[in-house]
This record gives structure tokens, C-alpha cells and sequence, in this order.
């Protein structure tokens, strides 16, 4: 199984799925069947249209991957039912926000068993978009009533703090606007910027050598910061002080974006894939 392939597939398939704000449901079969077929994984249940789930590893150290299962409906109460994809030999367009993310870590879950991994958690989590919700409410359910931006998120992060489930670094793979156009990665890394906590010594040294062991892994990537739900993240598990849980989010390039024919290059997409594959290896 090649999980460079995989993570394609997983990609294509899942743009097609209209799984828009509120409405991520739609996405659960296609990450069940999935996740049915990975030896070991264990769901952990979650208020929502969440997911999680739980697949043991190598060693002490628990590592979370997370991406966002919603999508910004383009279309309109006229959305189809299965979503426009373009695959050429240099990019994928559709529905990208956040199919690449959810591809690759789909990818990275069924590679596992032949990689010697730490244990890691999937957080698969609902509403991360806020454009629907302020732009159209009337197209979520309820009108959007009782939905915010992050939910998913904070609720993923409160019933694994309830239930003694803390990661030891968390990466959220979504994508970014910064390249305009152009091929990259980048990491978004220092939260507390952008939320409201105030970071203990430890978060900021633990954040800063995660930092520098990714750009050892890849050189080329570029540091910056924006919002997405590794904010949520590093909030709720570091709130409290008692736990010390970096966050942060490994991007490949997106282009246009928040806008229908969203563009990632396939190349960035192998590249986010074999960082975090190696990565995970040298956790373990």
C-alpha cells in the first residue's frame, strides 16, 4: 500500500462528499469504513459530528493528528450532490479546505501498522469554518443556530481532557493561503497569538524545538501563523496549566482560496505526507 497514492485517493474521494458546515455527517462513512479497516483503531465517542479515534504505537509518547471534516458551501441551496474534482499530474482542484489535510492523515492512518509510530490519535472535527456561518447562516442546519466556528475542536479537546486522554504534541494538517499561487509548506506554530491563553516557558520552548526539528525534516518551510482550529487546540489542553500540549499546523499550499476550484499541488501534498511519516518515525 502506497501511502503517497492513498493519500490521493483519499483526497479525491473526499472532495466529492458535500460535507459543509453542520452537515460533516456526510463524510462519517467514507473515514468509518476506513478506519474499520485499520487493525487496532479504537473510536472514542464525541459530542457532534466529530470523530475520534485511537490506535496504539511504539513507546510512551501519544502524538494527535487532526483535520476538519466541514467544508465552506460554494453552491448554494443548489449544492449537487457529488462535488466537482479536477486531478491532473500537478495538482488536485475541488473542494481542497480541508480534503487535503483529511487525506493525508487518513493516509498516515493506514500506514501505521507497517511503521514503527508512537501512539496517536485522530481528531476528525466539525464546524472549523467561520465564512458560512457569517457569510450564510441560512445554509447550515438550524440557520445556524447554536454553531460557532471551532466547536468541534473545543469539544474533541474537553472529552479527552474529561476522559485522561492528553496528547503529548498535537499537528493539524489544513492548508494555507500564504503562497498565493506558488508551491510551499508552511507551520503554524505560536497560538497563544491568536487565543487567549498565556503560554507557559515550557509550551513556548516544547512549540520552539518542535519547530526546529520540522525545518531539520524539511528546510523549506516557512513559519508564520493564521487562524484554524490548531488554536482551539492549544487552548482548551493548555488552559487549565496542568498539562503542556503543543499545537501546531503543517500546511501545504492552497490556491484560490475559500472560493470554489481550490488548487493543492500534489507535490506538496507527498511532501506534508513524508514529513510527517518521518516525524512520526523518529517519535517513536
Amino acid at each position: 500500500m502506497d501511502p503517497e497514492n492513498r493519500a490521493i485517493q483519499h483526497i479525491v474521494e473526499t472532495a466529492k462528499v458535500p460535507s459543509f458546515s453542520s452537515y460533516e455527517e456526510r463524510l462519517h462513512p467514507y473515514i468509518k469504513n476506513i478506519f474499520n479497516a485499520v487493525a487496532g483503531a479504537e473510536s472514542i465517542e464525541v459530542e457532534g459530528n466529530n470523530l475520534v479515534y485511537r490506535l496504539e504505537g511504539t513507546g510512551d509518547r501519544t502524538i494527535a493528528l487532526t483535520a476538519h471534516l466541514d467544508k465552506i458551501n460554494h453552491y448554494g441551496v443548489d449544492a449537487p450532490d457529488e462535488l466537482p474534482v479536477h486531478k491532473t499530474e500537478a495538482f488536485i482542484e475541488g473542494a481542497m479546505d480541508d480534503c487535503a489535510g483529511l487525506g493525508i492523515i487518513l493516509a498516515v492512518a493506514e500506514a501505521a501498522r507497517y511503521h514503527s509510530f508512537p501512539n496517536l490519535l485522530f481528531f476528525f472535527s466539525e464546524m472549523e469554518e467561520k465564512k458560512g456561518l457569517k457569510d450564510h447562516p441560512e445554509l447550515l442546519k438550524k440557520r445556524g443556530e447554536g454553531y460557532e466556528s471551532g466547536m468541534g475542536a473545543r469539544r474533541i479537546s474537553r472529552q479527552c481532557l474529561e476522559l485522561g486522554i492528553i496528547p503529548d504534541e498535537i499537528i493539524t494538517v489544513d492548508t494555507t493561503p500564504l503562497f498565493k499561487g506558488k508551491q510551499g509548506i508552511a507551520l503554524y506554530s505560536n497560538h497563544w497569538e491568536l487565543n487567549d491563553i498565556n503560554p507557559s516557558p515550557a509550551l513556548k520552548q516544547q512549540t520552539e524545538n518542535i519547530k526546529q526539528r520540522l525545518k531539520a525534516i524539511h528546510p523549506d518551510i516557512k513559519f508564520d501563523n493564521n487562524t484554524n482550529d490548531y488554536l482551539h487546540y492549544g487552548e482548551i489542553f493548555n488552559q487549565s496549566g496542568k498539562y503542556t500540549v503543543p499545537s501546531v499546523a503543517l500546511e501545504p499550499a492552497i490556491f484560490p482560496y475559500h472560493q470554489k476550484g481550490e488548487r493543492v499541488f500534489i507535490d506538496d501534498i507527498k511532501r506534508v505526507l513524508q514529513i510527517l511519516m518521518t516525524w512520526l518515525s523518529k517519535t517513536a
